[in-house]
């Protein structure tokens, strides 16, 4: 009984360790027209997910994001999730958003619906975005709208950029 305790510790103890081993391809998210998008879908690429909003001051970087997903398309996929958690700046439906997306900016990498992305309603990728418990390496969790993690192409998280950062930064642009 003694040795199947201790095995089972040992069991429990190693799975802990392993509790980052995770990685963003576990996560399948609805895009902005409702069809469900296995991130997995994205294996072999560097993605940039980004929390949006319409009409916020950051509401610029999309042109930047859309640039950035041009000119690095062969290496990099950039991911746009709205919400509407800081300050009310994404009160549209996900209609109005993809209007305004593709009308003043030209987007046309993936959007998905409006989410939460911090707090109670908080969306699980971006509870394994968020914690370094989970994703083993970043613990930060947006502060605003258009922050940014940095995902490599085995689906792990290597690094969190805050709004401020821009997305053709060389901060960004020379982890590509």
């Amino acid at each position: 009984m003694k040795t199947l305790i201790g095995l089972l510790i040992m069991i429990l103890a190693m799975s802990s360790s392993n509790v980052n081993s995770g990685s963003v391809y576990a996560f399948k998210m609805k895009s902005i027209d409702g069809k469900e998008v296995s991130l997995s879908s994205f294996k072999g690429k560097k993605i940039l997910i980004v929390n949006v909003a319409s009409e916020c001051g950051f509401t610029r970087q999309y042109k930047d994001l859309e640039t950035l997903s041009k000119t690095y398309k062969d290496k990099l996929v950039v991911l746009g999730f709205p919400t509407n958690d800081f300050g009310g700046q994404e009160p549209g439906t996900n209609e109005e958003i993809q209007g305004f997306c593709k009308k003043n900016y030209g987007v046309s990498f993936p959007m998905f619906s409006k989410i939460s992305v911090v707090g109670k309603l908080q969306d699980p990728l971006f509870k394994f975005l968020s914690s370094k418990d989970l994703n083993g390496v970043v613990n930060d969790a947006p502060k605003w709208n258009f922050c940014k993690y940095l995902i490599d192409e085995k689906g792990m998280v290597i690094k969190f950029f805050p709004s401020s950062v821009n997305p053709m930064s060389k901060d960004i642009v020379e982890l590509l």
